[in-house]
């Protein structure tokens, strides 16, 4: 997804001056283009692209400075660095104030597995889904987070974009659709509905389909937007099941499985939610993100026999 944002980016950038890139001296192998294409220059009125060094709130400082002046500046960074460190300057910032900064968030959950948990981000949509105003997005696939970014890089106040690493994993049925504040059905079933957010939803396709060949079939829902939330939508296909699966990067508290069960117990909806998520403290153990999913029950095989004994109990 980082590649698909920054050439994406770019291309908006070339139509409209406004857009800047500010980084905390990371995305080496993927923000060059743009470094190129706007190189810093002795006129400082002409530069687009800054790398402010390993000073995330700073960056957000800076930006809020920017937005505040007229620009659209994008601060990126690991997610954990660009949402969790910095997150009071975000909030006195661009969300008390409204303003258009766009904090990049790349490698949510496990994605940067192999860096230990420092770098694991498994609150940041909780903490930003808290702020008002605070736009969130967690694209499934790199062709969405293009549409994604086509769609919201100029929509009024801040906005958080959750993106993963994956450039080439795509996800069946998605086909790059985005609409802000809409979830995608890429499977229908009527057994079960599984609702799902981020890049994640690579194993809850393939859970679907072994799920298939067990005899039950699954309704997929991928949300990658809140703030605003799919109300509606969400409703709508809850009312029409009795057991609804979240799954997700990011601890049960204050995510998805979160915004499911407001959604749940506020519309008085008879369906029982099951949430699959971190659920319990970090052991220290780092390794690949397919590995830390299998330990951590986010699994393709992990949420298949969820899904059983959810169906079936």
């Amino acid at each position: 997804m980082r590649h698909a944002f920054v050439t994406t980016l770019l291309e908006l950038a070339e139509r409209d001056d406004r857009i800047l890139l500010l980084t905390g001296d990371l995305g080496y192998t993927v923000l060059e283009p743009f470094a190129e294409k706007f190189p810093n220059r002795s006129d400082l009125r002409r530069n687009r692209f800054f790398n402010v060094g390993v000073a995330e709130q700073n960056m957000v400082g800076v930006g809020t400075g920017l937005a505040e002046a007229g620009y659209i500046p994008f601060l990126y960074s690991i997610a954990t660095f660009a949402a969790i460190r910095p997150y009071e300057f975000i909030r006195n910032g661009p969300a008390l104030h409204q303003l258009p900064v766009r904090i990049v968030g790349v490698g949510g959950g496990f994605e940067y597995g192999s860096a230990g948990p420092t770098h694991w981000a498994l609150e940041d949509i909780a903490l930003m889904r808290a702020q008002p105003g605070m736009t969130v997005i967690a694209p499934a696939d790199h062709l969405q987070t293009r549409a994604a970014l086509l769609e919201t890089w100029d929509i009024p106040g801040p906005v958080y974009y959750r993106l993963g690493k994956d450039d080439k994993t795509t996800i069946p049925g998605l086909e790059g659709r985005f609409a802000l504040g809409r979830p995608q059905v890429i499977r229908k079933g009527s057994d079960l509905l599984i609702i799902a957010m981020g890049s994640v939803t690579s194993e809850v396709a393939k859970a679907a389909d072994a799920l298939s060949e067990r005899g039950i079939e699954c309704t997929v829902i991928v949300v990658s937007s809140l703030n605003p939330d799919p109300v509606d939508d969400l409703v709508e296909a809850l009312s029409r099941f009795s057991v609804a699966m979240t799954v997700e990067n990011h601890y049960l508290a204050g995510g998805l499985g979160s915004v499911v069960s407001e959604f749940v117990a506020e519309h008085r909806i008879g369906c029982r939610v099951v949430r699959c998520g971190i659920e319990r403290v970090l052991d220290g153990v780092s390794g690949g993100t397919g590995y830390l999913r299998h330990i951590y029950g986010l699994s393709s095989e992990a949420l298949v026999k969820k899904a059983v004994e959810s169906v079936e109990g």
